[in-house]
């Protein structure tokens, strides 16, 4: 399975911020997506989530018999501020979402399965995720969305603000999950990208360019990108 993104463009008034995004995403893969804050990325991901309107280009699935469209289940979102219900309980969330997806979901589990998979740890299962922390709350993101089992998972500076042993944790997840979909995870750090990714994308200047792994330390290719992470302009 592949996702394809061809020419797709988005313009703010006279400012063009994407101004020609193609590029071929491949399963089993996690992408890492490179970009000084302000280069477009949460952007591009809004326009590939449906959340933004593009001014051109198209994507699609290719599943190696032309192209599929994308539909809104096929394409999960985790947010760098976790968005969940506060109001609810982890295991009401859980079980809330596990009932109304009941008939599309291939292999469900207990709800408790799914809350130790990702370590939330017994106590703080039946508390209000009002009261949970900022990394508590990304936890029950990804677990939505493992949960989901979408074909493309973006994932917006997801460890940004996370302790070392979370951060830790959700690599590990984003991990296992990988083999079944495509991730691109946008982050402004390239050492998390090196550390975490298959291959690196640098977003700059409103197009993607892709970067040889092997050739970071070679040929200035390093100074390069961190000079791109540098530049100005804002989103």
């Amino acid at each position: 399975m592949k996702f394809v993104v061809e020419h797709l463009e988005k313009h703010f008034e006279k400012k063009t911020v994407l101004r020609d995004i193609s590029f071929t995403f491949e399963k089993g893969k996690i992408y890492g997506l490179l970009g000084r804050n302000g280069a477009g990325k949460t952007t591009l991901f809004n326009c590939l989530n449906r959340d933004m309107k593009m001014d051109g280009g198209k994507f699609y699935f290719d599943h190696g018999n032309g192209a599929c469209p994308t539909r809104a289940e096929d394409i999960g979102y985790v947010l760098s501020v976790p968005t969940v219900p506060e109001f609810l309980s982890g295991r009401e969330f859980v079980k809330f979402f596990l009932d109304i997806h009941a008939d599309s979901l291939p292999d469900p589990r207990p709800v408790e399965e799914y809350l130790e998979a990702v370590g939330i740890d017994p106590q703080d299962r039946g508390k209000l995720m009002k009261d949970y922390s900022h990394g508590m709350k990304n936890k029950m993101q990804m677990l939505i969305n493992m949960i989901a089992r979408p074909k493309l998972l973006l994932l917006d500076e997801p460890l940004t603000s996370l302790d070392v042993v979370v951060a830790e944790e959700m690599k590990r997840l984003l991990r296992a999950l990988k083999q079944d979909c495509i991730i691109i995870l946008s982050t402004h750090i390239m050492d998390l990208a090196l550390d975490l990714c298959d291959e690196i994308v640098l977003l700059n200047h409103g197009v993607l360019e892709s970067v040889e792994r092997e050739n970071l330390d070679s040929c200035g290719l390093r100074d390069k990108i961190i000079a791109a992470l540098a530049e100005g302009d804002h989103e």
